[in-house]
């Protein structure tokens, strides 16, 4: 037994030499002084050795465990003073919180589109996503684009293959697949992802998002049109004070078409949307009765609305990935 002790006391003490930290002696600790440590056994089991030997092992454990706590105690001193000599970087505070991960947030982008479906769900209309990968029948044939318009030229458009599948330039095509497969009465809108070969600069890119909108019943005009777009914009830029006009203008897939201008206090007009009766040639694409059934349509970019409402003067900045940026919001 007494050669078994001083072989144990010599890898204790080894091993306590080695330790570099106080997790490693708590450990050591543990393993030969704790309660079911393996000195901690030997003491324990002298009891039942003969008088003589016991006598002799219990005084030789002792004097080794006395040994050992002291070397323990020693290294802890001289652990712990090492510590408190490191620069504060260096020391771990171990009852000080963990560092909370950053939270990101919403996209403008993301923010003003949710706003805008949820302005128009209130007024009953349905919020609507179609492919960004189109044919040319329903974005140019069935929305009364004529084969020799100027929008399906290579210059205006990316193409895909053979002139019959593109990268959508709006989402008006979900007009033709909504009206196709549904029956009036109708509210929806479209927002989504659009591309078109656009210079890029401070007020254009190849890439922005729109929302298409839809309406169709028995007796719906213009005035109606008026009435909910001077609503929406009312609620979106959070002012009673909002005035609307309508100019004519072409567009392929209404009859009569307009420009909306929206004018805020303080500001001058602003043109924001396009917008018109749908035309009877859409109809008809879809096999709609001409008799029973008339709508508006218009389309909006939700670029534009959002450099007008957070007064961003550059629409590359939504897409150039700046946290500075980005944070604002």
């Amino acid at each position: 037994m007494t050669q078994f002790l001083n072989k144990l006391k010599q890898d204790i003490l080894n091993k306590i030499k080695d330790a570099n930290n106080l997790k490693t002696i708590d450990e050591i600790y543990r393993a030969y002084l704790g309660r079911k440590g393996e000195l901690t056994k030997v003491l324990r089991s002298i009891k039942d050795m003969p008088e003589k030997e016991r006598i002799k092992t219990g005084k030789l454990a002792n004097q080794v465990k006395k040994e050992i706590e002291e070397v323990i105690n020693a290294k802890k001193s001289k652990l712990q003073t090492i510590s408190s000599q490191l620069p504060d970087k260096e020391q771990i505070d171990v009852t000080i919180p963990g560092l909370k991960v950053p939270r990101g947030h919403l996209h403008p982008i993301t923010l003003v589109q949710r706003e805008v479906e949820e302005i128009f769900q209130s007024m009953g209309f349905s919020i609507l996503d179609g492919p960004e990968v189109e044919t040319a029948h329903y974005h140019f044939d069935a929305l009364n684009i004529p084969k020799d318009h100027p929008a399906r030229d290579v210059w205006d458009t990316f193409w895909l293959k053979d002139f019959d599948l593109l990268l959508r330039a709006q989402t008006s095509p979900m007009q033709v697949r909504y009206m196709e497969k549904n029956n009036p009465p109708l509210r929806i809108i479209v927002p989504g992802r659009c591309f078109r070969r656009d210079a890029t600069d401070s007020t254009h890119d190849f890439q922005f998002h729109q929302f298409e909108g839809l309406m169709v019943g028995e007796d719906i005009s213009t005035a109606n049109f008026k009435a909910i777009v001077e609503e929406f914009f009312k609620r979106f830029f959070s002012s009673s004070d909002i005035q609307t006009r309508l100019r004519p203008s072409y567009f392929p897939f209404v009859e009569p078409g307009f420009e909306v201008d929206v004018k805020r206090k303080g500001n001058d007009w602003l043109e924001i949307m396009g917008a018109g009766m749908v035309h009877p040639n859409v109809f008809k694409a879809v096999g709609y009765n001409l008799k029973d059934w008339q709508g508006f349509a218009f389309g909006a970019g939700i670029e534009r609305l959002a450099m007008i409402k957070y007064q961003i003067d550059d629409i590359r900045l939504f897409f150039n990935s700046d946290l500075r940026f980005l944070k604002q919001f």
